[in-house]
């Protein structure tokens, strides 16, 4: 059955969707064979409140990207990391703006099915490769923090020796380990309601985080004294009273204060990972939809302040975290904030706290992250299929497994943030939304000259533009030797 703009238009059918018994994660949208009548979101009452949708919408955006924010404004400076987190931020919200008066029209929910009503399979293909990707890249970047991190927590807590071989110790060990045992299991569940709970601790676990990062800028001074001089090779301890050359990630600072100088414009061989950190940090628009679903009194205009309120609170979580990281650390700041802060002390106790609460929140998101790739890959390979828990519980383990894979031989986290944010991102935020608009909102409403439309096609060109750029930058710089630099740790 196709939902025309005129039946919504007069009033007759008012374009909303759902599964009542949420078992479903493929909605038939489509018209089906035995001409059985569709579900549609009249057929389905939201009962989340306003405040509790802009917590989940705004847990669906925060990710670890919050980590590698203050290296990103380390390579731009502050005021230019300011302009374009502004910018992120409000083409975000207005790419939501498209999707919800896509989704209005047609009474879809599902970012694959919006693809399809504009261009057939083939959209629908697009937009299910491109959140595959893009979560898939999400939740290598979460694993990778847990290949990382968790050794050192565990080494903390047993004050074991840095060089130790010991199993337990083994980054790639463990990372299959917490798969296996956490994420698996809340990755089998039936509906993405069950994770509620845990999504909303995972969330408060990175707000933990922010408190920390701000309240040891004023504890912490530049330049900081190592831990031990022989800590990490490659990085020369830095001592309050050296003023000769030193040589940190790949750039010489010839004195201790032009390295501990704020900048407030820079450009250098790693500003072209920024945009495309920042803009992996604000996607969310596969979980838009479903939460629209859910929310209690829907309209499009209450989803939009949802929307603007969970990007608003999430905007400036990421300021506060990329200014307080890098006013800490300056130009010595890495590429995941936590390993600066280990240079210190590895023991302190306080960022010993953080850890865990970091490692909690991005093992628990992992689920949640999981559930759209899942569908994606339902809504491409079996579209007409109903709820099974054989392929539902195959899907999950061949994805961890893939991920947990990709995440033991990445070579580091910021080459994950800059390829899938300089891809699949600018698809989901730029391109698609303006495309899906552009095709399904009618002629006879919007004209191709009208204002909306010419700027949804500007909305588009942008996406492609910043695509094209990026990549070209990423390419530039490994080929000149500038990606294995802001690389490894």
């Amino acid at each position: 059955m196709r939902i025309s703009g005129s039946l919504y238009r007069n009033g007759t059918q008012t374009v909303r969707f759902d599964d009542p018994d949420g078992g479903l994660e493929n909605e038939e949208f489509l018209p089906t064979p035995d001409g059985k009548k569709l579900t549609r979101f009249t057929d389905f009452e939201g009962k989340t409140s306003f405040g509790m949708s802009v917590f989940n919408l705004g847990n669906a955006i925060m990710g670890s990207g919050i980590l590698g924010l203050a290296y990103a404004m380390a390579n731009t400076g502050v005021l230019l990391f300011w302009f374009l987190l502004t910018a992120v931020a409000a083409l975000s919200s207005y790419s939501i703006h498209l999707l919800l008066k896509s989704s209005g029209i047609v009474g879809i929910r599902a970012y694959e099915q919006l693809g399809y009503r504009a261009f057939g399979t083939p959209g629908k293909m697009a937009a299910g490769i491109a959140i595959t990707l893009q979560n898939i890249g999400a939740m290598s970047s979460y694993l990778y923090i847990v290949k990382s991190e968790l050794p050192l927590v565990i080494q903390a807590f047993l004050k074991g020796d840095t060089d130790s071989d010991l199993w337990y110790l083994n980054g790639n060990y463990l990372v299959i380990m917490v798969s296996a045992s956490i994420i698996l299991p809340l990755a089998l569940m039936k509906q993405l309601g069950y994770l509620g709970y845990t999504s909303g601790f995972s969330l408060s676990c990175m707000v933990f985080f922010l408190s920390a990062v701000i309240y040891k800028k004023f504890q912490i001074p530049c330049p900081f004294e190592e831990f031990s001089a022989n800590t990490t090779a490659g990085h020369p301890s830095v001592n309050v009273s050296t003023h000769s050359h030193e040589y940190i990630n790949g750039l010489v600072h010839e004195d201790d204060d032009s390295y501990c100088s704020t900048r407030m414009f820079t450009i250098n061989s790693q500003t072209a990972y920024t945009i495309p950190i920042l803009a992996f940090a604000f996607v969310c628009h596969p979980e838009v939809l479903p939460i629209y679903t859910e929310l209690r009194n829907p309209t499009k205009k209450r989803m939009q302040q949802v929307s603007n309120i969970s990007i608003l609170v999430m905007y400036t979580m990421y300021f506060l975290a990329a200014l307080f990281g890098y006013l800490t650390f300056k130009g010595n700041v890495e590429p995941e904030l936590l390993h600066t802060y280990s240079r210190i002390d590895p023991y302190d106790t306080l960022i010993l706290c953080v850890r865990v609460a970091v490692l909690t929140a991005v093992t628990l998101t992992v689920p949640i992250v999981l559930f759209p790739v899942r569908r994606a890959i339902q809504q491409m390979l079996f579209p007409t299929k109903s709820f099974n828990w054989l392929r539902h519980i195959a899907i999950a383990i061949i994805l961890l497994t893939f991920i947990n894979m990709l995440v033991i031989f990445a070579p580091n986290i910021l080459g994950i943030f800059g390829i899938i944010g300089a891809t699949s991102a600018p698809c989901l935020i730029f391109i698609f939304p303006a495309v899906f608009y552009i095709r399904i909102v009618p002629k006879e409403d919007e004209p191709m000259n009208s204002t909306p439309k010419i700027l949804a096609a500007c909305f588009a060109a942008l996406g492609v533009s910043f695509m094209v750029m990026s990549l070209s930058f990423i390419f530039i710089d490994w080929t000149t030797g500038g990606g294995h630099a802001a690389g490894g740790h």
